[in-house]
């Protein structure tokens, strides 16, 4: 059964296109060489088609001749050894690339992206088995998620890791030296890896695609060089300059902050793709003028986080224009709104940038966040709530602040398990999986009627609700007119006017 599984992942290669028929010994010889076989007889049967199901097969009978072990990370770094002898070399991939882009950047990336699928660097068959819902806010329709395409580790596995000695190399995950890297059991597999260069302000760049695609064609954009995150004056340039060489790509950056940053601050990188956000079709609804730019059109964003949008056709002004923002809210203190720049020497204001082309014109979205704490909210004053955290109590980071909720696997079982105690007139507070969620699903059962019919809609557009207030919590201005006018107020700060 082995040599047909073989046969089928070389057809599979064949089909999707990583080799041609001339690689078909060679090929076979190297899955042979790691599948530490050294014979071979062409099956008479029909290959297999399903990618899965192929790799699931040799991994079985890697397991069972004691090649590795029966564990997801073992498993993981045996299959992506394989799928890197399908791989074609990163000057193959590039000069495919060149090609393609030389037609057009869209046929470019969609080359690129199908690429990354086909190799199994994204892996599709666990992407599928994240929940995905829209939830229609009052701010628009966001997209909620339930991430289970990252696999849950064995506490086992987890604890061998950190018993594992440190290597600096790569330095993290982002580094370039990913690309082929052999991996380890605290470190992923990167053999069917391939990265792009990219020249963004001058500066050499690499691109990939997200192994883990929370949206259409999601990618990472990173430094060439391992230097932490920053946002400064240069970002705005290379940020504009990414969409201007991909017109159709959003691209946007998370804050340089603990809180209000991503999970990687170490290592610059910009998160884009191909997906049009909540965030992106929210209206102006206030509109600005800024002393000094008024080429640059400019407003009030109506989301539930606070949005400055500013846009032009010349990309140098609207950089412009973004920095002179972002070193007034550094600067910016309202004690009344509690705003503080810093406190104790310890700065709290940044920007989380995003940046698209929208009828001809450069676009910036300058999302305005602090990550002051106080001992009543000692995760973030702008951050979500503890009453919220039963749903979301991870940082708001750039993807959430577009409005596509990222939410924890553990959902999947735990509202599961609400479901079936409110339908049956249960205890909520009868276990912790549910104790966590009564307070919140008895005040949805106090306005709402739920029945057999109709309760999994209404989990869904609850939980999209606390989403939505999250956002809420992590805007630096409240929602209402004493916002409103705290708002104004910086805008007034910085030059800008009604």
């Amino acid at each position: 059964m082995t040599d047909l599984y073989l046969k089928s992942l070389v057809e599979y290669a064949l089909q999707k296109g990583p080799i041609t028929a001339d690689d078909r010994t060679f090929v076979r010889n190297r899955l042979l060489e790691i599948m530490q076989l050294d014979s071979y007889e062409e099956p008479q049967e029909a290959p297999i088609c399903d990618l899965e199901a192929i790799l699931k097969g040799l991994l079985d009978d890697a397991v069972s001749r004691g090649l590795i072990e029966d564990t997801v990370t073992d498993r993981d770094l045996f299959d992506t050894k394989l799928m890197g002898a399908l791989t074609p070399y990163p000057h193959e991939v590039r000069r495919t690339f060149a090609e393609k882009y030389a037609v057009s950047p869209e046929t470019a990336t969609e080359y690129y992206y199908k690429f990354s699928r086909d190799t199994d660097y994204i892996r599709t068959y666990r992407i599928v088995k994240d929940v995905r819902w829209k939830y229609a806010s009052p701010y628009g329709e966001m997209d909620i998620t339930i991430n289970l395409s990252k696999p849950e580790k064995d506490p086992k596995e987890v604890a061998a890791a950190k018993l594992l000695p440190q290597t600096g190399y790569p330095k993290c995950l982002l580094c370039m030296e990913n690309e082929g890297y052999a991996g380890r059991r605290n470190h992923p597999t990167r053999q069917n890896h391939r990265v792009l260069p990219i020249t963004i302000a001058g500066e050499d760049w690499f691109w990939q695609y997200s192994p883990y695609v929370y949206y259409n064609e999601h990618c990472i954009v990173f430094n060439g060089r391992h230097v932490p995150m920053t946002i400064d004056r240069s970002v705005f340039y290379k940020l504009l300059d990414f969409v201007r060489q991909f017109p159709h790509y959003f691209i946007g950056s998370n804050g340089d902050l603990p809180i209000v940053g991503g999970s990687i601050l170490t290592h610059e990188h910009f998160q884009g793709g191909g997906y049009t956000f909540a965030m992106a079709r929210a209206p102006i609804e206030t509109k600005l003028t800024f002393d000094g730019f008024s080429d640059v059109d400019a407003g009030i964003v109506c989301w539930p986080m606070s949005v400055l949008r500013i846009a032009g056709e010349n990309s140098d002004r609207v950089a412009e224009l973004a920095d002179h923002i972002l070193t007034a809210w550094r600067a910016y203190t309202d004690e009344s709104a509690f705003i503080f720049a810093e406190t104790d020497g310890e700065r709290h204001s940044t920007i989380t940038p995003i940046a698209r082309m929208r009828d001809g014109k450069y676009e910036l979205d300058l999302v305005l966040r602090n990550n002051i704490t106080t001992p009543e909210h000692p995760m973030g004053v702008y951050h979500p709530h503890a009453e919220l955290h039963h749903i979301k109590r991870e940082n708001i980071g750039l993807i959430e602040v577009m409005g596509l909720a990222v939410l924890p696997s553990r959902l999947k079982a735990e509202l599961a398990a609400v479901r079936e105690t409110v339908l049956s007139h249960g205890d909520l507070r009868a276990s912790e999986g549910t104790a966590k969620h009564a307070d919140w699903m008895e005040e949805v059962l106090s306005r709402r009627t739920v029945t057999e019919e109709n309760i999994d809609a209404v989990i869904r557009e609850e939980v999209g609700a606390v989403f939505a207030k999250c956002l809420e919590h992590a805007g630096v201005f409240r929602r209402d007119a004493d916002g409103k006018a705290a708002f104004l107020r910086f805008a007034a700060f910085a030059g800008g006017k009604e």
